[in-house]
């Protein structure tokens, strides 16, 4: 594991005009399950498919049409439950929450309320080098998502698609332990870096994948600490929730702009009211969506139609005997068998592909040349190009191939980025294009001599300036490495140089 230091969370702190605040912030994420059907039908969760096309009758909500739970769903549930290090209830059942949408043919959502199945967890979240914080997860239920009401094809009506009713969520509820913006960003983001390596949703913010409804609250310093102590939620503020947010950098700033618009009604005597509000990022501001329904409101009860949902130890077992090697094993692995530092562990572990190729790279070569080959060179140029490492024209072997080239004495570090270029546009063997385009460094001493001893016969009066001041001969390195082209061996140019001064 790694060597982590868990700190007490430092909340951010916000100066309102009579007082300082501190922000408490809890989030409901919602991910799609990675399934190729949806949770209580055999219709497919294709993105991008015609409207209306990947639509069971169970989707549709016909009459006499009846929910079947999909097995795999409930497994990559209770996978991402043990990721995140969850208790997993071997029994759990679904409720029916009732409102009206459009896009929710049965006037209900089959979701879990009362016995979710998975319960109490954590996320740790690393927030500078070394420190960590706890996230605690509260819960994780499955549920079935709606479809898509569409306003902006015709100016007299509403259209409907219903592709995703009945896509699998899994809802995963923290507790209020993130104290900031940049904290909230960095818990989502390590979220979705744990269920990329569990391939249990794919992250798409972008698609509606991965969403988050962000509960913001305010108090004064100390307050939290009483919370903490007492778990009485009437030590916080009148929470809101900012709902359905994609996007890191906009739940950053609605999380700023939401205390802000507290802060000023409480400092000028006011309430919060429960509610939940939508952020409008041309506008800088949320506004509201509707007041913040309590369960009642929903009239849960028990979803007549599906028997509680019972799940063997032996199964759950079998499930954890076979997860990934997760992010921060894999990041602890990193630093200790390749001798990376903290940050370069960070960077490779990011993505799931990224540390695939990077231990394809590393294997039987030195761990820290290849990684400042893949981090710099490589990570470099792609995102230079908005690539990402599945893109990425070289590969393992390739580079893998360049840094051999290195470690063997055949190309120096200048002609290796050379050759990189040429690998990375035109592709091909590393050595062979070596052989073919004469880029071998020159090791033969005498012809290295050879050319010192005619750049320090041209240039006499550097000669004396170099006895005088030893720093100055790496301006013969530097001459004798243009004459020959850049090939050659610059250890060997720097000792010859040395000794032909006297220095």
């Amino acid at each position: 594991m790694l060597d982590l230091t868990y700190d007490a969370p430092k909340p951010k702190t916000i100066a309102g005009a009579k007082h300082d605040w501190e922000l408490v912030i809890g989030m409901e994420v919602h991910a799609q399950v990675s399934s190729k059907a949806k949770l209580f039908s055999g219709a497919s969760t294709q993105f991008g498919a015609e409207p209306n096309s990947n639509v069971a009758f169970v989707d549709a909500a016909m009459p006499g049409m009846l929910p079947v739970i999909n097995e795999f769903c409930v497994e990559q549930a209770v996978r991402t439950g043990l990721g995140l290090k969850a208790q997993i209830n071997l029994v759990s059942a679904f409720d029916r929450k009732n409102y009206f949408y459009p896009d929710l043919p049965q006037g209900y959502q089959i979701s879990q309320l009362y016995h979710p199945i998975v319960g109490e967890g954590e996320v740790l979240v690393e927030m500078g080098e070394g420190v960590a914080r706890r996230v605690r997860i509260e819960r994780i239920h499955i549920e079935q998502d709606a479809g898509k009401s569409i306003h902006d094809m015709d100016p007299n009506m509403s259209f409907v698609d219903l592709n995703r009713t009945g896509v699998a969520l899994m809802e995963i509820v923290s507790r209020p332990d993130i104290r900031g913006p940049e904290e909230a960003a960095a818990y989502l983001t390590k979220l979705r870096q744990i269920m990329l390596y569990l391939g249990t949703c794919d992250g798409n913010m972008q698609n509606g994948n991965m969403r988050a409804d962000v509960n913001v609250s305010i108090c004064r310093p100390g307050d939290y600490e009483k919370y903490q102590e007492t778990q009485d939620f009437s030590h916080l503020g009148t929470r809101c929730e900012i709902k359905n947010m994609n996007s890191m950098r906009f739940i950053q700033q609605a999380i700023e702009v939401e205390a802000r618009r507290q802060i000023a009604i409480v400092e000028a005597g006011g309430e919060v009211v429960q509610e939940t509000r939508l952020y409008d990022p041309d506008k800088g501001e949320t506004r509201s969506m509707r007041s913040k329904e309590e369960a009642h409101d929903y009239r849960y009860f028990p979803d007549p139609d599906l028997l509680p949902l019972e799940i063997e130890q032996a199964w759950v077992d079998e499930i954890a005997a076979n997860l990934p090697e997760l992010p921060d094993e894999k990041k602890a692995r990193f630093i200790k068998d390749f001798g990376l530092t903290d940050y370069d562990a960070s960077v490779l572990t990011a993505e799931v592909e990224a540390a695939a190729y990077f231990e394809n790279v590393a294997a039987g070569r030195d761990g820290k040349m290849a990684a400042n080959w893949v981090i710099n060179e490589l990570f470099g140029r792609l995102k230079k190009e908005d690539h990402d490492i599945t893109e990425s024209p070289v590969s393992p072997a390739q580079l893998g191939g360049i840094i051999d080239l290195i470690a063997k004495g055949d190309i120096s570090g200048k002609i290796a980025k050379d050759l990189f270029e040429i690998v990375y546009t035109e592709g091909g063997d590393p050595a062979e294009i070596v052989e073919e385009k004469g880029m071998k460094q020159v090791t033969d001493t005498g012809a290295i001599e050879a050319a010192v001893d005619q750049v320090i016969a041209d240039n006499p009066a550097q000669v004396e300036k170099a006895k005088q001041n030893p720093k100055l001969a790496g301006w013969f390195v530097g001459q004798v490495m243009k004459a020959t082209g850049g090939k050659a061996n610059p250890k060997a140019v720097n000792e010859i140089v040395a000794a032909k001064l006297g220095l």
